[in-house]
């Protein structure tokens, strides 16, 4: 169903303007989410195209304690990490963070789409954010509650794209010095993407 709100601007993004949002990719997930495979890459692509393009990356864990932490495949060591009990990211300590860093758009990836993902997305709708969330980088147990989550998310406001999309978006031309960098991940996501 197509988003019938109020008019919105049209949800281009800048990297300047930009986060990017990992949300609870844990080890523990790794064998009961669907397609997680393709979330874990998604989500290393990601993280690494910001080290390229200088976005802030916000990682979320979810009570690590018990749950562990962020899959190794993604390198976290460059980003800000969150311990959370709650389901969405939006913690005190987040939302504080979030402020000094000054972004106006929210690219998010993660797990599960239909619980953190999901209330964190309508979370910082709330706060005047632009949220963009990646079809390709979250899932969850079950594709019915993705899919679902999916269309909430279109009608409440946000926008539902994929990797490759929004890290072309942020290049706007393959003039961009980062470009060749930025194609050589998009092209071994794609890779990784066959072998799954």
């Amino acid at each position: 169903m197509a988003y019938s709100g109020p008019p919105r601007p049209e949800g281009r993004l800048a990297a300047a303007s930009t986060v990017f949002l990992l949300c609870d990719v844990q080890e523990i997930f790794r064998d009961v989410i669907d397609r997680m495979g393709q979330v874990i890459a998604a989500a290393k692509t990601m993280v690494d195209a910001s080290n390229v393009l200088a976005i802030p990356v916000i990682v979320s864990e979810q009570y690590p304690k018990a749950l562990g932490h962020t899959v190794p495949e993604v390198d976290v060591s460059q980003a800000k990490v969150f311990e959370k009990t709650k389901f969405s990211m939006c913690t005190e300590e987040f939302v504080q963070h979030l402020a000094v860093l000054d972004r106006k758009a929210a690219v998010i990836f993660g797990v599960e789409t239909h619980v953190c993902v999901q209330q964190t997305a309508l979370d910082l709708l709330s706060k005047g954010i632009q949220v963009h969330v990646l079809a390709d980088g979250c899932s969850s147990q079950r594709p019915m509650d993705r899919e679902v989550a999916l269309d909430r998310l279109r009608q409440a406001g946000c926008f539902v794209t994929t990797a490759e999309s929004v890290l072309f978006e942020l290049l706007r031309t393959k003039d961009a010095p980062e470009f060749k960098l930025i194609s050589g991940l998009v092209k071994a996501y794609g890779n990784t993407l066959k072998n799954l």
